[in-house]
């Protein structure tokens, strides 16, 4: 059986605190998550010999390597399932964006697959086993923009203002290991509330760091700076700009430097993977 149409949306960061390392090495974060509406598709097809593979992927990250197929091991392993699956993923996410696309290609194979595979875990263990993958992944699976804490799978679901953005990707991916190991990052921020930040909003702490090592990056930054109030997306190398019109945020991406690409995405609230499942289940006459 091949299952089709499962989404996997990408995220901004409307601002990035870096408030401090922790023990375990990684670094307590406040961040408001916004979905957007620009999607990765992923097919799967359904395999009994317990096989996973990659049938179509980024050319650029090996199959072995690609959260999904490390998302769908995981959840053979704490299922002990013996199904297998092809999985088959239409990126239109760009990679190193700081836009989540892995991380969401990952939780839509946890979310798609728990259903199809029949294994029913609970969000909660879905979730647990999202963390080992990326922060971010949980975000993906709990399925609506959020205020994150922790190393940003601490969430609490978040209606934000309906928005559409501008964002524009340089051509270049940044690897978020090296921006959160760099000696620059700055690593105490102090603790804001969600109050707070709709009232005064934040900033990117990754910034600095990011456009200094990455000049396309600042480049593009300062680009759409003076269209928009820009901002970095996690650690880049994606920048936004929010605007309460589409045709705002489209006029603010005329005249793009032809080495980038640039486009339009409508902020939600609900992830269409949250609509897809319902969609599945009623299919089967759970809804």
């Amino acid at each position: 059986m091949t299952s089709a149409d499962w989404p996997a949306p990408a995220k901004l960061n409307l601002f990035l605190h870096v408030l401090g390392r922790r023990a375990d090495g990684y670094h307590e974060l406040q961040t408001a998550y916004q979905l957007i509406d620009l999607a990765d598709e992923l097919t799967f097809g359904l395999r009994e010999d317990g096989e996973v593979r990659r049938l179509e992927g980024p050319a650029s990250v090996p199959a072995e390597m690609d959260l999904a197929v490390r998302a769908a091991r995981q959840l053979q392993a704490a299922a002990n399932s013996r199904r297998g699956v092809d999985i088959l993923i239409r990126k239109r996410i760009p990679i190193q964006g700081g836009l989540g696309g892995g991380s969401s290609d990952a939780a839509t194979t946890l979310v798609a697959l728990n259903e199809l595979w029949g294994v029913h875990l609970p969000v909660g263990q879905l979730a647990g086993i999202g963390r080992e993958l990326g922060a971010d992944v949980a975000l993906f699976i709990h399925g609506h923009s959020a205020w994150g804490e922790g190393v940003g799978e601490l969430l609490t679901t978040m209606e934000l203002p309906p928005r559409h953005y501008a964002v524009v990707f340089p051509g270049i991916g940044v690897s978020t290991a090296e921006v959160f190991q760099a000696s620059e990052l700055t690593r105490n921020s102090p603790s804001l509330t969600i109050r707070g930040f709709l009232q005064a909003g934040g900033r990117n702490d990754c910034a600095p760091v990011t456009t200094g090592r990455y000049p396309e990056v600042a480049r593009a930054l300062d680009w759409l700076a003076r269209r928009g109030d820009a901002r970095l997306t996690g650690s880049g190398s994606c920048v936004f700009a929010g605007f309460a019109e589409r045709t705002q945020a489209q006029a603010a991406l005329s005249d793009l430097p032809g080495a980038w690409s640039g486009f339009v995405a409508k902020g939600l609230y609900r992830s269409p993977l949250q609509e897809r499942l319902a969609a599945e289940r009623a299919r089967h006459g759970q809804g």
